[in-house]
């Protein structure tokens, strides 16, 4: 590798790098693990404090009966934290991967609840770890139906990175053919139960859909760069507590270790990004300021690229608050758009039935994966009264307990009848696409300020008429399903919540053809200072409505390739 991809020795070697990712998780795991394996001295960014895989999983391999409460909350940690006490996985086997309420305050001028993890490693330590690929369908319907730009990249130019991501972390699936759900590089999928196999059949065969096992980041079966990794998932489906066999992917056990061994990483906890410093002679970048978490005390780190994956809404504020002379409203904003056009999934409504049958059927597997339903609104036409689509999450339990005609706690009987499991159930939940609106935005607050002297973000973002209307569609397509595979009792739940618990919050810095309705080219750069690359979920031009983490990390082992190019041709 040549040495021009090294800093010029104009500032101190301690902070010089080639490379500053600003980021731990998902993607900034990514980044880290690109740019390293082709050489450039990298330095990663962390607000949060260090978690080394194993050693910082305190919870592991604690039983649930040794748990105060069984795991869950007491009343004060939830009267202390009413936004991050409704996250998914948030318990008492888990809080230590989430930020506190008032750990790091911000504006809710409609509500958002937004759940954060500041350590290394980030949200992939307790993120769904849903893996589908976007369709080519997921790319082109914004700007088809009228609801979107376009989008300046297709699945075809990200279909290479995504089997290049899928075949590091282990992704494991089953090869459908599905249009709406493009297959990959799978491992051996989670078989169906009975009752799933079952939904399968009649969703086949009455209504021509599909309801197949979840691509699903798992190590199901490693192969040998799994193994390599020392990753192997056993089923406890204990992922959210940090899985100490690497059973499902994170930063922590695999990304970060693999740049870590490459001798080109520089890791510095603790460490809250300010702003991007801008230099108006160069035209470009030159490097990040940062605040001490603890301490307080300021230092600029320099590089030739720069990577922001703060997650989402921390990569606008981070923009927004990059001012200069050249960009007095934030890095890289001359349209105006930095922090607009936020997006997010609509999880509103789910719903569930019991089956009578298959009695005599039972399994003791602790499955960490769903199934899946993939899209089948708006898909080569619109053929709702909504634009958009939506997946649906499903699953099939059966109780563990049979509670009908329970004798008296007493005795052998009582002893017998606990032995015995219930009825069989099924669960179904949407994901649902929703449209990036100009007035969904995130912006400073120009009188509040954190604890690090940081403008407050204020989070502005809701729900619209055409999110009401996927929401009754899923209630009805759900309810017919479940009621042709002879589900009883169904129990609809249309919860609203707050945008924000979805924890898939994209957009702000979106990606575009046009510089006059975008803030990011095709290759992730800002249109005016291409040696800032944005790959979290603030880079979204739309939010599809597969889960769009493994999009993410795609996208920026796309970037970091395309970054390395450039630096090596003296570009950047």
């Amino acid at each position: 590798m040549p040495d021009t991809l090294h800093m010029p020795t104009n500032h101190p070697a301690a902070t010089s790098f080639d490379a500053i990712v600003v980021g731990s998780g998902i993607s900034g795991g990514w980044a880290a693990k690109e740019l390293c394996e082709k050489g450039l001295k990298t330095l990663v960014l962390e607000r949060g404090r260090n978690v080394e895989h194993i050693k910082d999983y305190p919870t592991a391999n604690t039983p649930i009966w040794e748990f105060p409460y069984r795991g869950t909350l007491s009343r004060r940690v939830l009267d202390a934290n009413p936004y991050i006490s409704r996250a998914a996985g948030y318990d008492a086997t888990t809080a230590h991967f989430f930020v506190k309420d008032s750990d790091h305050p911000y504006v809710q001028e409609k509500p958002f609840e937004w759940i954060r993890g500041y350590q290394v490693g980030g949200k992939s330590l307790t993120w769904g770890r849903a893996c589908a690929r976007w369709s080519d369908m997921d790319f082109t319907a914004p700007h088809r139906y009228g609801y979107g730009i376009e989008w300046p990249i297709g699945y075809q130019d990200i279909a290479p990175w995504y089997s290049h991501v899928e075949q590091f972390i282990g992704v494991c699936g089953s090869k459908e053919g599905i249009d709406t759900m493009p297959d990959g590089e799978f491992l051996p999928a989670f078989e169906l139960n009975c009752v799933e196999q079952h939904l399968s059949e009649v969703l086949a065969s009455k209504f021509k859909r599909h309801y197949v096992s979840g691509r699903w980041a798992q190590v199901t079966e490693p192969q040998a760069i799994h193994k390599e990794q020392n990753r192997q998932c056993l089923s406890r489906n204990l992922c959210m507590r940090g899985c100490p066999f690497g059973g499902y992917f994170s930063s922590n056990a695999a990304t970060l270790p693999w740049a870590a061994r490459t001798g080109n990483l520089t890791i510095r906890p603790f460490s809250v990004v300010h702003s991007v410093i801008y230099d108006e002679q160069l035209g470009k970048a030159i490097g990040v300021k940062v605040i001490d978490a603890n301490t307080k005390a300021e230092t600029i780190y320099y590089a030739k690229a720069i990577f922001l994956n703060a997650s989402a809404l921390n990569t606008n504020l981070i923009l927004l608050n990059s001012t200069s002379q050249r960009f007095p409203h934030g890095l890289g904003n001359d349209n105006g758009l930095l922090g607009k056009y936020i997006g997010f999934h609509n999880y509103r409504a789910g719903m569930s039935g019991e089956f009578d049958g298959f009695e005599d059927k039972y399994y003791r597997v602790s499955k960490p994966a769903e199934c899946i339903i993939p899209n089948f609104r708006n898909v080569y036409q619109r053929d709702t009264d909504f634009v958009g689509g939506y997946v649906i999450f499903s699953g099939a339990y059966r109780e563990k307990l049979n509670d009908k005609n329970m004798p008296s706690p007493l005795g052998a009987a009582f002893k017998d009848a606990i032995s015995e499991p219930g009825k069989w159930g099924a669960y179904m939940y949407m994901q649902g696409e929703t449209i990036p609106k100009e007035s969904n935005h995130v912006r400073l607050s120009k009188d509040q300020k954190d604890q690090w002297g940081i403008p407050l973000l204020v989070t502005s973002v809701d729900y619209d008429e055409n999110d009401d209307k996927m929401v009754k569609d899923f209630i009805e397509q759900g309810k017919a399903m479940l009621e042709a595979a002879g589900a009883k009792n169904i129990v609809v739940n249309e919860n609203r919540q707050p945008p924000g618990l979805d924890i898939h919050e994209m957009g702000g810095v979106r990606m575009g053809k046009d510089p006059a309705t975008s803030l990011l080219n095709e290759w992730n750069q800002l249109h005016h200072c291409k040696n800032v690359f944005v790959t979290d979920g603030a880079c979204m031009t739309s939010t599809g409505n597969q889960s769009p983490s493994i999009l993410y990390m795609s996208l920026t082992a796309r970037a970091a390739n395309y970054a390395v190019e450039q630096i090596q041709k003296g570009v950047l």
